[in-house]
């Protein structure tokens, strides 16, 4: 009897055992490069429990006892099935999956409207879906037009003025494109918000003004004969204990073109990201709008967390989009609970496309504007791909005295609310401005890269009235000017006639000063501007004693000259970004700068399919 019994509870243990959870953990890189893949989805198969890596191509994910089936899963490579029985470490490789990339949506950019195609595609070569533009209205995303201005001669117009632009929305937008296997519009290439999207190691301020400054000068990697300056501004960095408290407001866009995968359900789940970076100081309200706009959660204290997630768990879309009613009502809560030693901000989550009320581009800039003079700053979180409004965003974002961020991905929301809390939420400096005067008796000639929709009037430099970017607690901040030394020749600058009253400056001639850098910026709860000044010496780098942060910024814009197929990308080739940027890794403790590698290899590819497509179809 005593027997039997005992068999019985080892039953019952072995029952529990296998009825128990257990926990994997692993890393899932390319077997070709042997980088980390971030984004690869990670599920159990039969099941609706998933994950997905993080950045450094990491993973965790709890699964019953028992022999389970973990299913990989990326596009562009292909899926792998791996049985785990008793396994606590699952390492894997996957292998890259041309035909996979040749079978993703086709997405066309022209002049008018484009159609989207989905289904196999085998004959077409890799990246075709570049060239493939057929004409219908499902695809409706919406670009600002950029314009890349030219090389400015010295002795016509020695002073240039820009405002900073911390956003980095263009980086995650192109690395959606990428990764569903088409290479981006132009317009949707902004490089200076490629650039950004990293951090470098500049260093801290360390007197009364919250951004420091720091200059390299070498020779541009792409046009021989002509020199690169990089301006890097760094912003005081507040530890999350001493940040002011907060008055948030979410406002979500739960319209029915928000209803897919990648739009609201991506959106409750970086806002929970957030709200887990809550302190009990801080607090939170939250404003949804579709065919109208509602308050669904009033202003609630951060650590009830409970509270605030179980509100956004229970947003669902449907209808019309007025948003112009949303941002009303989301400034109207944010005043009613203004801290006036604190940061209060509306955190704005839509694809942007506004279709009731207020909604076009003059009108959205004229309410913001209006909005902004109430203190209250504005985050803006893009979302989702067909109906994409980035022009819209921009605009929101950067008359808004805020930030803009696109969302592609689980990784870039705990990029933003995560480990870019601070920057992305706490403002150390608004209405910061650079003015650069250059000395012609050094440079002939300079082109700033990128910053076009960023570009001042001299004027506006001394003119407090004049909106300009914001940077946010340890934001860092990237600027490349491609020079022209004096003396030197170049294609890029057509002949012109001499001026016939000018003269050469004879203290510049005598000075081995490059040019003298003066910024701007107001402190965020002062209407007045404080204003320091750096000069800048003609003391050159050779390119091997640059940092590393000098040369990734290079690769980086070298990869944006190629994706708009700039005029002016000289020498450059994939080939040489991705080698520029393999040497520069430095620290990437998030494997960001891996990952880019990776997109340039992607790139690469696309850009040769699609070149050789067009010379097929020119036979």
């Amino acid at each position: 009897m005593r027997t039997f019994f005992s068999l019985i509870i080892l039953g019952l243990l072995f029952v529990s055992t296998i009825r128990g959870n257990r926990t994997v953990t692993g890393r899932v890189t390319d077997a070709i490069t042997s980088q980390p893949l971030p984004g690869v989805t990670v599920k159990v198969k039969g099941t609706s429990t998933g994950t997905t890596t993080d950045a450094d191509g990491h993973y965790r994910i709890t699964l019953p006892n028992g022999l389970q089936t973990l299913v990989f899963g990326h596009i562009g490579f292909q899926t792998m099935e791996v049985k785990v029985l008793k396994q606590r470490v699952v390492d894997v490789q996957l292998n890259t999956d041309i035909k996979q990339l040749q079978e993703v949506v086709v997405v066309g950019y022209g002049a008018q409207q484009k159609r989207s195609l989905t289904g196999a595609v085998p004959t077409m070569p890799l990246g075709v879906a570049h060239e493939a533009w057929v004409t219908a209205p499902d695809n409706t995303e919406d670009y600002s037009k950029i314009d890349e201005p030219g090389f400015r001669r010295v002795q016509n117009q020695p002073v240039t003025t820009f405002s900073v632009d911390v956003d980095r929305a263009a980086y995650g937008n192109i690395r959606r494109f990428l990764n569903g296997g088409n290479l981006p519009p132009k317009d949707a290439v902004r490089i200076e918000e490629m650039v950004n999207y990293f951090e470098y190691d500049d260093p801290q301020p360390t007197g009364n003004d919250p951004v420091a400054v720091r200059t390299e000068l070498s020779e541009s990697p792409w046009n021989p004969g002509l020199q690169l300056l990089r301006i890097g501004l760094q912003a005081k960095t507040i530890p999350t204990d001493n940040l002011p408290a907060s008055n948030l407001v979410f406002l979500i866009d739960v319209s029915g073109s928000m209803d897919a995968e990648n739009k609201l359900p991506l959106v409750k789940a970086a806002l929970n990201l957030l709200v887990d970076q809550l302190r009990p100081q801080d607090r939170v309200a939250m404003v949804v709008y579709a065919g109208a706009a509602g308050l669904v959660l009033p202003s609630t204290p951060g650590n009830e967390r409970q509270k605030i997630k179980e509100a956004i768990s229970q947003l669902s879309a449907g209808g019309s989009t007025a948003g112009g009613a949303g941002i009303r009502l989301a400034y109207q809560v944010a005043q009613e609970n203004f801290r006036k030693d604190g940061n209060n901000r509306v955190i704005l989550a839509t694809d942007g496309d506004f279709n009731v009320g207020v909604s076009s581009d003059a009108e959205m800039q004229r309410l913001i504007e209006e909005k902004r003079e109430s203190g209250v700053f504005l985050s803006v979180l893009g979302f989702g791909m067909g109906n994409y409004k980035d022009n819209k965003l921009e605009i929101l974002s950067d008359k808004g005295n805020g930030n803009y961020a696109y969302i592609d991905n689980l990784q870039e929301a705990q990029k933003v609310f995560g480990k870019e809390f601070g920057g992305t939420l706490f403002t150390v400096a608004k209405d910061v401005k650079l003015q650069l005067e250059f000395n012609p008796a050094r440079v002939r000639a300079y082109r700033l890269i990128g910053y076009e929709n960023r570009m001042l009037n001299n004027e506006d430099f001394h003119n407090d009235r004049k909106d300009a970017g914001e940077m946010g607690s340890g934001h860092t901040v990237t600027a490349l000017y491609e020079l022209i030394p004096a003396g030197v020749e170049s294609r890029y600058l057509p002949k012109v006639d001499p001026l016939k009253y000018q003269r050469e400056p004879r203290l510049a001639a005598g000075s081995d000063e490059l040019l003298t850098l003066k910024i701007r910026y107001k402190k965020p709860d002062s209407d007045k501007s404080q204003l320091f000044s750096h000069v800048v010496n003609n003391q050159p780098q050779s390119w091997n004693n640059t940092s590393a942060d000098f040369r990734f910024a290079a690769s980086v814009a070298g990869f944006g000259l190629l994706l708009r197929d700039s005029e002016f990308k000289g020498n450059a080739r994939y080939e040489q970004v991705e080698t520029l940027a393999r040497q520069a890794l430095g620290r990437d403790p998030e494997g960001y700068r891996s990952e880019f590698i990776r997109l340039v290899k992607l790139a690469h590819s696309l850009a040769e399919g699609s070149a050789v497509a067009k010379k097929s179809g020119e036979k």
